[in-house]
């Protein structure tokens, strides 16, 4: 398995607030994302988002990627 570090600073702005994120994994990262997209779209909305990328390794075995 592959070990990924991330070194970003993430500004979010929307009409009601500002936030700043500091990922340092995929794991982070991921989560930010997911909750980002729930306030922009809503949780179903971001939920069918997030199932597209599980549909795109539906048939990929995940120890093949890495």
């Amino acid at each position: 398995m592959t070990t990924v570090s991330i070194d970003a600073d993430i500004k979010a702005k929307w009409p009601q607030g500002q936030c700043s994120y500091s990922p340092g994994s995929p794991e982070e990262l991921a989560i930010i994302g997911i909750d980002l997209l729930v306030k922009e779209l809503g949780k179903e909305a971001a939920r069918a988002f997030v199932s597209q990328v599980f549909e795109k390794y539906k048939e990929t075995e995940l120890s093949k990627l890495t």
